[in-house]
């Protein structure tokens, strides 16, 4: 009954593939909705689904197509018990796919270009900006190496405009934020902080 989500930029976004008696396959679009993709969510342990998506939207995948008209109502435990249809007419432009709550994205805003300004978040459905109380070297650094931005020139400070504030504290140089230690909406860590900015030495090609 394996799960997985294929071409998103983290483990918690992509187009939806089950694995078969050891192949792998997508879903078609047809029907797929908030309720099917929260059960997938969750069966990654993810959260909740934000956005449901169809037309491949994260690339068309390989194999069999596994499922049409998925109808799953929300509380499944897992996309096999919902029902679904095996015969299809669908091709691979109709993959489905998820972007769950914890999936977590990154854009510099207000800089020259994407690898200079206030460091934003995606998370759990909105755009939130990050405490600078923790925001150092480290953690500017791997911002920047995942964003294809190089490594980091300054850290600027700004503003805290948007609705959340998310805390990162990375012990070593981890592929992503999401991987360090973080934690979301605490106001104790974020008390009389500006939010965090970096300029990287890279550009966004």
């Amino acid at each position: 009954r394996a799960l997985r989500l294929v071409g998103g930029r983290s483990r918690c976004e992509g187009r939806v593939e089950l694995e078969q008696e050891g192949t792998w396959g997508t879903v078609c679009d047809d029907g797929w909705d908030i309720p099917d993709a929260d059960v997938v969510c969750r069966q990654l342990q993810c959260g909740h689904a934000v956005r449901a998506h169809g037309n491949a939207i994260f690339g068309r995948g390989h194999g069999p197509i596994l499922r049409d008209e998925v109808g799953c109502e929300g509380h499944e435990r897992d996309l096999w018990e919902c029902p679904a249809t095996l015969e299809h007419d669908c091709s691979h432009k109709e993959d489905a796919g998820v972007v769950c709550s914890e999936h977590q994205e990154w854009r510099l805003s207000g800089g020259q270009d994407g690898c200079a300004g206030r460091v934003e978040v995606f998370f759990r459905g909105t755009w939130s900006t990050v405490c600078n109380s923790t925001w150092y070297e480290t953690e500017a650094t791997v911002l920047c190496r995942t964003l294809g931005c190089g490594d980091v020139l300054q850290r600027p400070s700004f503003g805290h405009t948007l609705p959340g504030k998310m805390v990162y504290m990375c012990g070593s140089l981890q592929p992503s934020l999401a991987q360090c230690h973080w934690t979301f909406n605490k106001s104790a860590p974020c008390y009389q902080s500006w939010a965090a900015g970096v300029i990287c030495n890279g550009t966004r090609s």
